[in-house]
């Protein structure tokens, strides 16, 4: 976590040692105590409810989990505020998102976040307090990581003693975090608008062509598909099966897991067309590359991820393998193996991400909760493409430079959104642990 730079905030005038172990000293004035003896718990008024139940259940309530609203049911156990803390899962590390969130109005809780009732009711401050904990060394398991209620009771936690200083530390983070979220919020509208500038750019290049000096505007026809329209009338309109092959991937057992290896490509590996390698690792020994090698994947190769939520663009990803290591194909992720003599594989990757391919893709899978692809419903999807492969390389290298744009653009937007991020966290952090004096702030008067 950074630290926020001195200069701008005041210290406060006199500090003591702080018999906190990850605190060095705090405000002569603060108090140190424990969550327990702060904060009321309500975990005995919890009830899980299970998929089933709930699914017979569906009403207006929100029904809350670790990490925040996870369904909505017909009842409710509490009409009060209170604050949710997250008792287990791989957020309690990763702290991707709050670990602590006021939850208001009719609600109900499982047994996954525990529910805390502050003694002053001043929520904001204790859920800004328990967000800045570092909860690590109390977290027991790796695989499912928990919080016991007895580990979050016994936290330390430090506080000014009287409620007009907590109260005057909350407005002053309410207003300058509400700043922070403005600007976020700026930098990601930004990053939308490129994604869907970006995906135009793509779906016009593959279904239209290019023109511009070097490349006139060829003379259109109805390709008779209608997610394409109107294409170049020399290019071929044709089903995928008729320029490339697919391969599934093989079912592993989990008795084959060990500590490293080969890397088993799975579906969250092929994530946002991207090959996400840091996704939750799985491999297997050396020897099973040899054992399986129908299944290897290599440089150049094209995958696609088979399965996700239906109604969501959470699957259908595909990504060219960059990578120079060798990998293995788990089932539910396809290999496209293009026709060499007809297509080119940078032009192929671009119509896979193309919104007339996507749309036609996600209207495939039928079902209620899950979207399962076969490789026969890939292979049906209709597409156009330029005769010969120097025009679609010649596509691939304009949309290569176009994209480049794009992505350079959208990594700075997301930077600077990290950037954000670490000062919000850092000001939060110095408010209630008392690095900066806040006692005297008042908001600007616009």
């Amino acid at each position: 976590m950074s630290e926020l730079k001195a200069g701008k905030y005041q210290a406060y005038s006199e500090y003591r040692d702080s018999k906190i172990g990850w605190l060095e000293r705090v405000p002569s004035h603060w108090i140190e105590g424990s969550v327990k003896y702060i904060c009321k718990s309500l975990d005995y008024k919890r009830i899980p409810l299970s998929a089933e139940e709930r699914g017979s259940r569906q009403g207006e309530y929100p029904y809350y989990g670790a990490s925040g609203v996870i369904d909505r049911v017909d009842d409710y156990l509490f009409d009060e505020d209170t604050i949710l803390f997250g008792e287990d899962g791989a957020n309690l590390l990763a702290k991707s998102t709050p670990l602590a969130f006021i939850a208001s109005g009719k609600y109900w809780v499982n047994n996954h976040a525990h529910i805390l009732k502050p003694l002053d009711e001043m929520y904001s401050f204790w859920v800004n307090s328990l967000n800045n904990l570092d909860i690590s060394p109390v977290v027991s398991g790796s695989a499912q990581p928990k919080l016991t209620a007895e580990a979050l009771g016994n936290l330390e936690v430090v506080y000014p003693p009287n409620v007009e200083e907590r109260q005057k530390i909350t407005n002053f983070l309410d207003h300058e975090t509400a700043k922070i979220d403005t600007l976020i919020d700026k930098q990601q509208q930004l990053i939308k608008l490129l994604k869907e500038k970006r995906q135009a750019v793509i779906s016009h290049a593959v279904t239209k062509g290019i023109s511009n000096k070097e490349h006139p505007q060829a003379p259109m026809k109805d390709s008779g598909v209608e997610w394409l329209g109107e294409v170049p009338a020399h290019w071929v309109v044709t089903k995928l099966k008729y320029l490339s092959s697919i391969q599934g991937g093989y079912a592993f057992s989990s008795d084959s897991f060990t500590e490293e290896g080969v890397q088993i490509l799975r579906i969250g590996n092929v994530y946002q067309n991207r090959l996400a390698l840091e996704r939750q690792p799985i491999f297997v020994p050396n020897k099973m590359l040899n054992e399986l090698s129908d299944f290897k994947v290599q440089q150049n190769d094209i995958l696609m991820s088979l399965t996700g939520t239906l109604g969501k663009r959470d699957y259908g990803f595909a990504i060219k393998v960059e990578h120079c290591d060798y990998f293995l194909l788990n089932q539910r992720v396809a290999k496209l193996l293009p026709f060499d003599a007809k297509v080119d594989v940078d032009f192929l990757i671009n119509v896979l991400w193309s919104e007339s391919y996507l749309t036609q893709l996600y209207s495939l899978p039928s079902g209620t909760k899950q979207a399962n692809l076969a490789n026969s419903d890939v292979l049906g999807i209709v597409v156009a493409i330029p005769p010969t492969k120097e025009e679609q390389r010649a596509i691939a290298n304009y949309l290569s430079q176009k994209l480049e744009y794009f992505d350079r653009t959208i990594e700075k937007a997301q930077n600077a959104i990290l950037l954000m991020q670490e000062r919000r966290t850092a000001l939060i952090s110095a408010a209630v642990t008392g690095k900066i004096d806040v006692r005297h702030w008042e908001p600007p008067h616009d």
